[in-house]
């Protein structure tokens, strides 16, 4: 399982930027994904998840109707869209999926919101 991000960088607050994880070695059509995020001297927490169709998402109550995740089952790709971003969404970024009872991540991008 290879999970790698990009799209991360820094930018304003209330700025726009699009992160993409590009999955391999598995059958991605077939799984859940997630993006986590973790703030400096905080815990992951999830973002955002994606069926396995695109046909249902979830959010966390902090990012919702801000952040937008999406996926691409024939380029085995899934992004977050995120918008009006915020201070305290600076963290790291990382995709992750679950296979059989363990959780693989990717090796993270950082977005860091500043003026």
């Amino acid at each position: 399982v290879q999970l790698v991000e990009s799209g991360g960088g820094l930018v304003q607050p209330r700025g726009s930027l699009r992160l993409s994880c590009a999955a391999s070695g598995f059958t991605f059509s077939g799984y859940r994904m997630t993006w986590y995020r973790q703030a400096p001297g905080q815990e992951r927490e999830s973002v955002a998840t994606i069926s396995s169709t695109g046909g249902s998402t979830n959010y966390a109550d902090s990012t919702k109707g801000r952040f937008t995740i999406s996926r691409d089952n024939v380029k085995n790709t899934v992004s977050l869209q995120m918008n009006s971003l915020k201070p305290e969404d600076t963290a790291v970024y990382y995709c992750s999926v679950e296979i059989w009872g363990a959780r693989y991540w990717g090796q993270g991008t950082q977005v860091t919101v500043s003026s």
